[in-house]
């Protein structure tokens, strides 16, 4: 068998190299998204699969076998299992988020590693499939990265079909996992590729298309988040849906920073492997057996709350008793609204491998049911289907700073733009409130704080991407500070070098001789004679550390108001960098970068 697959697989490849030689290449990239695109479903439909079969699964054990514990047994047995395969198939090490993506972009040139097309499948089936109270939907969009990034490799495609055919897995992976076409394709523009141009959306268009088509023949539809049934649209209800807004900000704000404190815990802990794994996986076990509704991605939960007996969501927990309490309902919805950051961060932190984005839909959806419901209680006629539908759309732009994916995703799966008006406000305000508190998205936040990369300003993306050594001067002429003013004209005779470092014999840095500022000096031999060395360096107003990003040293070039720095290693001179071949630099990487 695994000598036929191979033998298979050998011949689809060099009918590929076939195709690439026969083809024009924009048709052949048109074949390659659509293959990515195909491949990408097929991975989204195991995952998807997978999990809810297990959620099935143990749904079944504890309605019918009587068996609650079940429910926080697994997700610990997939942490665990997800350490070990981590462990001993994967080096040791994963790449998770979906921020991995971003630094492909912006500092790799769209090379991602080819562990990452089959790591994230079996990782994530094993922590979310089991239990894990996080989502598939950021291990599905690495993967499609992936296998976009890793197929233009292997037919050698230049630097920009290889971010392209990127984005194209990407926009695949998200239409097949919510049957969303154009939420794929926005999720690509919005979060990966800020800057493209527009012949690039024609594959993007394709990959979405074909991954939700392939997704809408194969998976079965109780699989995907969908709603059917919903009220139609209320102007009436235009200030209540404003006021789920700024909550949906502010929530995205708490969630946020919740998920970052629990993941900053971990980061500083001592014990690494299993038993890090068990100090996340036992209190996760302990919140799902309180809020089972915290098991898995949640995704049935969401439908429950939107249909017309949420109480049932109370059964198998300690409030069952109180279903029919509409108080103690919207209490218990309350509650699980905020332990799902800390949920999900355990489950993530622990050492289980998954993402924010389905728990960011989970949280919206509590958050309006939350909302309609009380206003309910009060007295009032809100639609909570709508309001648990809407706010899903609230928290994932709050959370992604992505409005438009957010209005598209919840309009496509709904089967229809009837909550259009109502999406737009939500998002929008909730995009506003978040953005004000806080300026980079969720996925980019901790890549900030590295000073990794700036997904959403090109300039500081491209200064990222260059490396200082491949701009630095270090086999140039300097001084020491004993050498003689004679010496210095000696060496400007026959050189081209217009600046130099002074040094002691220790290489630290005294000054710096720039030709321009002494050739009173040089052309007056009896200058020359009376003026000491010293008399001829300037201190200068700013230097360059190895250590300093590209983008500090520019503005260092502006505040000095010079064209050159000196740059320190370890506080000892290592050469000259100068502004004209870093913009060099720069004007060569936005070439290779640029999609067309």
């Amino acid at each position: 068998m695994r000598l036929f697959l191979r033998h298979n697989f050998a011949r689809l490849e060099a009918f590929f190299f076939l195709l690439k030689n026969l083809l024009p290449e924009r048709h052949f990239i048109y074949l390659s998204c659509v293959f990515v695109a195909m491949t990408t479903a097929f991975a989204v439909i195991l995952l998807k699969s997978f999990a809810h079969n297990v959620f099935v699964l143990a749904t079944y054990v504890n309605k019918y076998l009587k068996l609650p514990y079940i429910n926080s047994i697994l997700p610990i047995v997939g942490i665990l299992l997800t350490v070990l395969v981590v462990k001993k198939i994967l080096d040791g090490k994963i790449e998770k988020g979906s921020s991995r993506i971003l630094v492909a972009v912006a500092k790799r040139g769209g090379i991602m590693p080819r562990k990452q097309m089959y790591a994230q499948i079996i990782t994530a089936s094993l922590t979310v499939g089991l239990g894990g109270s996080a989502g598939l939907e950021s291990p599905i969009t690495i993967t499609g990265a992936a296998l976009g990034s890793n197929f233009a490799r292997k037919y050698k495609l230049h630097k920009k079909d290889r971010i392209l055919l990127l984005a194209c897995g990407v926009a695949a992976g998200v239409a097949a996992a919510f049957n969303a076409p154009i939420a794929g394709v926005l999720f690509a523009i919005e979060v990966i590729l800020t800057d493209v141009t527009i012949s690039a959306f024609i594959p993007i268009m394709i990959s979405a298309a074909t991954g939700a088509l392939v997704s809408t023949i194969v998976l079965n539809e109780e699989v995907l988040l969908s709603f059917k049934q919903r009220e139609l649209f209320d102007f009436h209800n235009i200030p209540f849906y404003i006021l789920l807004g700024i909550l949906a900000g502010f929530v995205s704000l708490y969630h946020a920073k919740t998920f970052q404190k629990v993941e900053s815990h971990f980061s500083k802990l001592r014990i690494k492997g299993y038993r890090k794994a068990m100090y996340g996986a036992i209190p996760l076990a302990l919140l799902i057996f309180l809020v089972p509704t915290l098991f898995g991605e949640g995704y049935e939960t969401i439908k429950t709350l939107a249909n017309e007996n949420p109480q049932s969501l109370l059964e198998n927990t300690l409030l069952e008793d109180f279903k029919s309490n509409g108080w103690v309902l919207l209490l218990f919805a309350g509650i699980t609204m905020l332990l799902k950051a800390y949920a999900t961060g355990l489950t993530l932190a622990s050492g289980g491998n998954g993402g924010n984005f389905a728990p960011s839909l989970f949280v919206g959806s509590y958050l309006g049911f939350f909302v309609a419901k009380f206003f309910n209680l009060l007295g009032m006629h809100l639609p909570i289907g709508n309001f648990t539908i809407v706010g899903m759309a609230g928290i994932l732009s709050g959370l992604f700073h992505a409005p438009l994916t957010a209005i598209f995703l919840i309009g496509e799966i709904t089967g229809g733009y009837n909550l259009m008006l109502p999406l737009m406000i939500v998002s929008s305000i909730s995009y506003a409130v978040s953005k004000q508190f806080e300026t980079y998205s969720m996925e980019v936040k901790h890549l900030v704080d590295k000073g990794q990369v700036f997904t959403s300003n090109k300039d500081k993306n491209i200064l990222s991407s260059i490396d200082i050594l491949n701009v630095v001067t270090t086999d140039i002429q300097t001084f020491s500070v004993n050498q003689k003013p004679e010496d210095v004209v000696a060496i400007l005779t026959n050189s081209q070098q217009t600046h130099f470092a002074v040094t002691d014999d220790k290489k630290r840095l005294i000054g710096v001789i720039d030709f321009d500022n002494i050739r009173h000096v040089v052309f007056s031999a009896f200058k020359i004679k009376y003026t000491k060395i010293e008399e001829m360096m300037t201190i200068p107003a700013e230097v360059a550390l190895m250590e300093d990003s590209l983008e500090m040293i520019m503005d260092k070039f502006e505040i000095a108001q010079v064209n050159y720095l000196v740059v320190l290693k370890d506080d000892r001179y290592y050469g000259i960098i100068e502004k004209c071949k870093v913009l060099e630099a720069y004007r060569g990487v936005l070439k290779e970068m640029v999609i067309e």
